[in-house]
Order: structure tokens, then C-alpha cells, then sequence
């Protein structure tokens, strides 16, 4: 009883937190980038931990790397539920990729737009390729960036291809692919699944019973060692593959 107090009072405070936090942001995200550009996305990641605290989601960063981080990444990972959104921002310094609809949701969109993210109309050949070269751009830049190279949210498994887009990327710039894999070890309560809303989501991970989300970091993968895209993707999927037997399956 006395934890069941103590974890409500928590959330309470946290949500309170989250709230001011988001106002704060949502306030910023109206002024000219210029003024901003240079703390903005540094509190984004801020909020994420702020955001995934009020969820009340124990995230875990497993670093199964043997060799340092790079510098600079594209990092792709599995996308079975909504949290990765802020889950991938509150660990790593990525810009996301998301779904043109995430623009227009209520505050988030406007914060999400501030921060740098790119959006894109999955079903739009052009805005595809559009935001790809917004994406090379970016990576020229000297950014990171975060890609789900299965396209979407397909649920707890892996999908059975991975699209090669950040793949091409990667050859292009000669910047690594940075592979994470997602666990949510209560798959049921974390899985992203049609008709649910991001409000039915918020509530699902505040009262899963098992609350632990782990982020699995793997080394780098150098894109000199692939000729095309095809073989590059390919390699990856089966290395997620292997991840999906040792971690779910």
C-alpha cells in the first residue's frame, strides 16, 4: 500500500514537471529558430527524460558495444510502440524521423518541429524522397540522425524487410549505421496496435505491470564493408533477427 502511495505521489509530481516543462517548450518553439536553434534541441532531450519519467517507464541503456561510440551515427532500431519517440531522444543525441501526422498533435508537434525533427508522408513517394535528402543534409551537417528502417510501427517482431533508405544514406555520407535493439519486456501492454490512440498508449505503459523498456546499443557498422544498399540492409536485418531469438524469442 505505502508503494502504491509513494508511486502516485511520484507520477503526480512528475506529470506536474512534465507540464510546466512542455508549456515552457511550447512557449520557446514560437520564437525565430535563430534565436533558438542553439539550446532548443538540448532541452528537447530534456524533456524526453522528463516525458518518459511521467510515464513512469524504468528505461534501461544495455551497452553491448565493444568498441566506442562514433562520433557521429545514423541510428536505426526496431519500432514496436510509441515510447521509442522520446525513449531514443532521452538516451542518444539524435534528430527523429516521424510520421507527418506527429505535426500536427497537440503541443508536441509544435515542440517536436523546434527540435529539428523531419516528418514525412510514408505513403508519398515524394515526400519520401524529399525528406531523404533532407535527412543527407542534415548528416552533412555533422547531425545524428534516427531511422526506422522497418517503415513504421509493425509490431513486438521484426518486420520481414528492412527499407533501404538509411542504408543509402550511410554509403552516401560514409557515416556508421548505429544499431539498437528495442525490448519492452511487457510487449503486450508497449506494442503499438490500430484502432489505439497515443492517450490509451500513455496510460497502457503508467500501469503496465512490468514496466521495463531495455535498449540494447551494438557496435557500429561501417558502410565500406557493403557495395549497394541491398547487402547493407540486408546484414543488418539479420543481425536484428538474431537479437529478436536472443532477447524475445
Amino acid at each position: 500500500m505505502l508503494h502504491f502511495i509513494a508511486r502516485t505521489l511520484w507520477l503526480f509530481w512528475s506529470w506536474i514537471e512534465l507540464t510546466l516543462f512542455t508549456l515552457f517548450l511550447y512557449t520557446l518553439a514560437w520564437l525565430p529558430r535563430k534565436l533558438t536553434n542553439r539550446f532548443y534541441t538540448r532541452l528537447f532531450y530534456s524533456w524526453c527524460r522528463v516525458f518518459v519519467r511521467a510515464l513512469g517507464v524504468v528505461l534501461r541503456l544495455h551497452e553491448k558495444n565493444i568498441q566506442p561510440l562514433p562520433k557521429q551515427y545514423i541510428l536505426v532500431a526496431n519500432h514496436p510502440s510509441a515510447f521509442e519517440d522520446i525513449g531514443i531522444p532521452a538516451l542518444f543525441p539524435v534528430y527523429p524521423l516521424a510520421k507527418m501526422g506527429v505535426k500536427s498533435w497537440f503541443l508536441v508537434g509544435k515542440i517536436s518541429e523546434a527540435a529539428g525533427t523531419l516528418f514525412v508522408k510514408r505513403d508519398d513517394p515524394a515526400s519520401r524522397r524529399a525528406v531523404k535528402e533532407q535527412i543527407i543534409a542534415a548528416v552533412e551537417e555533422g547531425k545524428n540522425v534516427v531511422i526506422f528502417p522497418e517503415g513504421g510501427c509493425k509490431g513486438r517482431r521484426i518486420y520481414k524487410r528492412f527499407h533501404y533508405g538509411a542504408f543509402d544514406i550511410s554509403l552516401r555520407t560514409g557515416v556508421p549505421i548505429l544499431p539498437v535493439f528495442l525490448h519492452y519486456e511487457m510487449q503486450d501492454r508497449f506494442e503499438w496496435r490500430d484502432p489505439q490512440t497515443l492517450i490509451d498508449k500513455f496510460w497502457h505503459f503508467m500501469t503496465a505491470q512490468n514496466n521495463h523498456a531495455n535498449y540494447y546499443v551494438y557496435d557500429a557498422i561501417n558502410p565500406t564493408d557493403f557495395s549497394d544498399e541491398k547487402e547493407y540492409s540486408e546484414y543488418v536485418l539479420k543481425q536484428f533477427l538474431q537479437w529478436q531469438q536472443r532477447y524475445l524469442d
